[in-house]
Parts: C-alpha cells; sequence; structure tokens
C-alpha cells in the first residue's frame, strides 16, 4: 500500500498595492497639445467604458496599434519605469498588469531582476516574462542560507515539493553551491540567478494566452472563420465584459463581422438550467454577454430562482432568458418546496399571511390548501421550489424584445382609449 506525499508550498506575501497594479498617464505622441489621460490598470470593469472614452477623446488605444505614449508610471514595479516615454499598445498593458497583479512579493522581485538582467522594455517580452520569471532565483537578503537554499530548490521544481524532500535537503550547501558557482547578476532588485530560464513566446503580439484574471460566467475561445477549425490563434473572451471590450478582441483578432466568428465555450459557470436551454451555437456573442452582465449580479438564492423560473417559462434563446431575469421580481419563489402539502404548510406557518397556531396544527389541511393555492396561482414544482407568476403580460409578452417598453405601450393605448 503506497503511503501518501505530503507536498510544501512556499507561503506567498502579497505585493503592496492600493488600487491597481499600476496608474500610466498617457498621451498622443503626434498631438500632445490634446492633453493626457490618466489611467487605472487593470482597468477596473465599471470604469472601462469612462476609460475608452478618454482614449478616444486624445485619438489613441487602437486594439492593435502602439499609439499610447507613457508619459509617466507610478507602481510598485518600478522596472516599469523603462516603458516612460515610449509608445505601447493599451491592451497590452492593461493584459501585463492584469499578470502582475496576482504575483506575490517573490514573483514580483523574480520578475523585476530577470526583466533587469534581460533589459527588457517592450510589453511583448515584459508580457512572455510573467509566465516564466518564477524559475529565477533572487536573493535579496545573505543572512539565512537555509532559506535560500530551500527557495532555490522550491524554484527548480516548479515552486512545490514534498516535504521529505525538503526535511533531506541541506539547504545551506544548497545555497553555498549555488553562490559559489557564479552566474548571478546584481540588480537594484537583488542577484538573480536565472537558473536556465528560457524567454519562451507564449504571446505572439497579437493572441494573449489564456489567463481567468478574476471569476467569469463563460469562458470563450473565438477564433476566425477564416482560420482552420484546429488553429492556434486563439482570442479568449471573460465573459461578462463591457461591449466595447468585445468588441476591441474582436478587432485583434482580425473580425469585422461576427458572421466570420466562431467560439467554442471552454467554461461555464451559468446555472444547469439556462445551460441547458441555450443553444450556443446559434448565439450571437453579445447576446450572450449582455446575459451574463445581468446573471453576474445575482445572489446565489437569485439563481435558483432563476433556474426554476427558466424550467416554468421554456425560453429559447439567451434574450428571452435574459428578460426574465430582468422581470425576476414578477414570479414568487419557495424553495425546497416540491409537493402541495409542503407548500400548504409554509403558506401557513413560514409565509407570514396567517396567524399559525401549533395547538392547531392537526387541523390544518395542508395539502387542500396548498392545491388550491396553486390552482388561484398557475404554479408549479421545480427542482428547486415552487414557482409562480404573477405579472400581467403573458409569458410570451414578458419574453420578448423590451417587455417594459411594450407594457407601457399597451397601457397607453388602454388609458388613450378610455379618453
Amino acid at each position: 500500500m503506497k503511503s501518501a506525499v505530503l507536498f510544501y508550498n512556499q507561503k506567498k506575501e502579497e505585493v503592496p498595492v492600493a488600487r491597481g497594479i499600476l496608474h500610466a498617464v498617457l498621451s498622443n505622441a503626434a498631438h500632445p497639445e490634446y492633453g493626457v489621460a490618466t489611467i487605472p490598470f487593470p482597468i477596473p470593469k465599471d470604469q472601462y467604458d469612462h476609460c475608452m472614452e478618454m482614449m478616444e477623446a486624445l485619438e489613441i488605444g487602437d486594439p492593435y496599434k502602439k499609439d499610447c505614449k507613457v508619459m509617466a508610471i507610478d507602481s510598485f514595479y518600478s522596472v516599469l519605469k523603462i516603458t516612460e516615454n515610449l509608445c505601447v499598445n493599451l491592451d497590452e498593458l492593461d493584459y501585463l498588469a492584469k499578470r502582475l497583479e496576482s504575483f506575490d512579493v517573490g514573483e514580483a522581485a523574480q520578475f523585476q531582476a530577470m526583466a533587469s538582467k534581460l533589459e527588457l522594455f517592450e510589453l511583448k517580452d515584459l508580457i512572455n516574462l510573467t509566465f516564466c520569471c518564477q524559475e529565477s532565483t533572487v536573493i535579496t537578503d545573505f543572512s539565512n542560507l537555509e532559506k535560500i537554499g530551500r527557495e532555490h530548490y522550491m524554484n527548480l521544481h516548479g515552486g512545490c515539493a514534498s516535504v521529505q524532500e525538503l526535511e533531506d535537503l541541506d539547504g545551506v550547501e544548497t545555497a553555498i553551491l549555488l553562490i559559489e558557482g557564479g552566474g548571478g547578476t546584481i540588480t537594484r532588485y537583488g542577484v538573480v540567478y536565472d537558473n536556465g530560464m528560457k524567454l519562451e513566446q507564449l504571446y505572439d503580439g497579437k493572441h494573449f494566452p489564456a489567463y481567468l484574471y478574476e471569476p467569469a460566467m463563460l469562458m470563450v475561445a473565438l477564433t476566425s472563420c477564416l482560420e482552420p477549425e484546429d488553429t492556434k490563434n486563439i482570442t479568449w473572451l471573460y465573459l461578462p465584459a463591457a461591449k466595447v471590450q468585445v468588441e476591441r478582441e474582436m478587432a485583434r483578432s482580425g473580425i469585422d463581422d461576427p458572421e466570420n466568428m466562431r467560439f467554442q465555450f471552454v467554461e461555464c459557470m451559468l446555472p444547469s438550467e439556462i445551460e441547458s436551454a441555450l443553444d450556443f451555437q446559434s448565439e450571437g456573442i453579445l447576446e450572450l454577454n449582455a446575459l451574463s452582465q445581468v446573471l453576474v449580479k445575482f445572489s446565489d438564492n437569485d439563481r435558483r430562482k432563476l433556474g426554476a423560473v427558466v424550467m416554468m417559462a421554456e425560453p429559447e434563446c439567451a434574450s428571452q432568458i435574459r428578460h426574465l431575469a430582468e422581470n425576476l421580481d414578477q414570479f414568487d419563489f419557495t424553495p425546497d418546496v416540491h409537493t402541495p402539502a409542503e407548500y400548504g404548510r409554509f403558506m401557513i406557518q413560514e409565509s407570514g399571511h396567517f396567524e399559525y397556531d401549533p395547538n392547531l396544527d392537526e387541523f390544518y389541511e395542508y395539502e387542500r390548501y396548498g392545491r388550491q393555492r396553486m390552482e388561484q396561482e398557475s404554479g408549479m414544482f421545480t427542482d428547486h421550489g415552487y414557482i409562480s407568476y404573477h405579472g400581467t403580460l403573458s409569458m410570451d409578452e414578458l419574453m420578448a424584445e423590451d417587455p417594459a417598453q411594450q407594457f407601457q405601450a399597451e397601457q397607453g393605448f388602454q388609458i388613450g382609449g378610455i379618453q
């Protein structure tokens, strides 16, 4: 019988950042008279549209051109000051900031020291460095050789090792062999040893590698229909996203018409009822994004309620599901209730509509009352519980385009007829 192997992972110390990993003052190199804009990176979702408006006012921020002149960089990552007075691509700077925001103090030292050693300044190279700098060893304090040796061993083995390996390791000897072996480069961020690290070109200058920066409802692999089906030229979308951000990603892929777009869903966090109701192959990416923008704000209970609503209404596309979600308050949901008796018991004992007396419990006809309520409400039981609809529009009207406007129009027509 094999015994379990325990593994040790290095404890991570977070990089001290206030809000955003960096702030960049950007301008139009051809028209400095247009002024400047200070942009936080990564660009927050709730500020994305505003930041793009500022870029548009300066006539910069093209999806694939390097047209943003960096006037100043304010960041914990001081090595990025090398980009000042250079023209960069906005999306590359945003992606780099997303990668760096996940780094701990040790990874930050590795990134900065290796960037300094290799004299990197192009954002493409700096992005690629974020995927391999962890292979290097950086010494900032020579007073603890045991710690240096242990961290060096971990760096050589992908950041983790078994507890037994570390117990058998002579950290001091490992550190001395590293230091006396030469090959270290002195930088302002410490003495760095590259350990044979190669700067692989994971980012080709156009298609960003997959990186889930924050939780997403949908992770989509986007390709052009002009490319072979097995192409590696993939643009990754993480929905919900600002509409302009989706459009920019399409532009980066060379897609100027949604009809020329092919996409595959790699990860889906939608409720299972919604996922089953959707035909992803026929849905438009913008409508799926609009649906994701609504659902991401929902609590777990709201998502369960929507799942029950979907089972009741049987929508056929993303826009219909979105309209249901936007009108969720027109449905009553009683979770974890699956029989008329359970529903009757809930209404009498817990709904607050009645003064329940436990001494009279044997006289309450829960099942009968539950069936009466269901007939009045035209409700139904689902896997999540009991659901009923109390709106004035029919279900088809509710799921139609702009149901609120349709309702207002109908009300206006009726009032006009009375007058």
